[in-house]
């Protein structure tokens, strides 16, 4: 996932539109951004970067936003959640990115007011290019609703990017299945903790989500319209499934984990085998060798011409009757 341009400290884009206008800015100041709240219009307000806490507890007082809520917007490890503080509502979620091919999760806030929606992320990922370009659309349904869609937009975004990595890490799954079935991978286990690490990741961000947006889809919001909840309902639909997905992909790796130990085990019986086997045969023929090697008089063909021969003839017939009864027992 590629980043965004940033701009020299926080990056802070407003997009202010009605159905007929659109305005856009680009790395303004805070303080600017916040001057835009006012106006009879939907305006977006999306941070990215982490801001100042006093500077923004300041500002939140300025636009009616209690301070709670702009600490755990500065909170980096806040429990996704919803609450409704009457003026505006207060939406937190984790959105996912990949880094160095390991998933990695950010927190996400979401503030919507009553003509605005402002969002704070700390990575300047490509994760609301697609609104973006709606919004420049003046046919998208999104020009022509309120905020309350557009947070829908955004959240929806989020979620996607839930089922795009989950579909990501499930082939990984299925390769390392595959993989595993054909032979022992000595990096199988490496792999395999890695991928329940991504998996615990990806299952921390989408069942509070879940949870979060079944709040907004179910509760009567003064500032979420009905002809809205539908729309919230959909995306509540798709974080229910990337939640299947991550605990139905959870599922097969364990399977994949137990095929690898089941393959290390198999694999070391078959070594134990091989070496119990080498060890029988070569049991009787030390004893063979130990008893002619002895320093006593009178060994049985010790002065025959025949007899090196003889034993070495014995010591192979030995350790051919062992491997025979050792295969009729079907033990090799």
């Amino acid at each position: 996932m590629q980043q965004e341009k940033t701009c020299p400290q926080l990056s802070i884009r407003v997009i202010d539109y009605t159905k007929d206008r659109l305005e856009e800015r680009e790395c303004i100041e805070l303080t600017e951004a916040w001057s835009w709240i006012g106006r009879e219009t939907v305006t977006w307000i999306d941070v990215v970067g982490v801001p100042e806490r006093d500077e923004l507890v300041v500002l939140g007082r300025q636009a009616g936003i209690h301070p709670l809520t702009m600490e755990d917007i500065t909170a980096p490890d806040q429990r996704p959640k919803v609450e409704e503080f009457g003026s505006y509502i207060a939406v937190m979620v984790r959105m996912l990115s990949v880094k160095h091919g390991r998933v990695a999760s950010e927190q996400v806030s979401l503030v919507l007011g009553e003509n605005y929606v402002i969002t704070f992320r700390e990575q300047p990922f490509h994760v609301f290019d697609r609104v973006r370009e709606l919004l420049k659309n003046e046919q998208s349904t999104l020009r022509n609703t309120g905020p309350d869609y557009l947070a829908y937009t955004l959240l929806d975004a989020i979620v996607g990017i839930y089922l795009s990595i989950l579909d990501s890490v499930d082939d990984r799954v299925k390769d390392l299945q595959g993989r595993v079935l054909a032979s022992t991978d000595p990096l199988a286990l490496k792999q395999i903790y890695e991928l329940k690490e991504d998996l615990l990741t990806i299952r921390r961000a989408a069942m509070p989500a879940r949870e979060v947006l079944g709040s907004l889809a179910s509760r009567e919001l003064s500032l979420v319209r009905k002809e809205t909840i539908p729309y919230f309902r959909d995306v509540y639909d798709r974080c229910i499934q990337a939640a299947e997905v991550a605990e139905y992909t959870r599922d097969t790796l364990s399977g994949v984990m137990d095929l690898h130990t089941s393959n290390q085990n198999n694999r070391l019986a078959e070594i134990t085998t091989i070496l119990t086997i080498v060890a029988s045969i070569f049991i009787p023929l030390s004893f063979i060798t130990g008893f002619y090697g002895m320093d006593l008089m009178n060994i049985p063909l010790e002065d025959s011409p025949w007899g090196y021969l003889f034993v070495l003839l014995l010591m192979i017939g030995v350790a051919l009757v062992m491997l025979l009864y050792f295969r009729k027992k079907e033990w090799i």
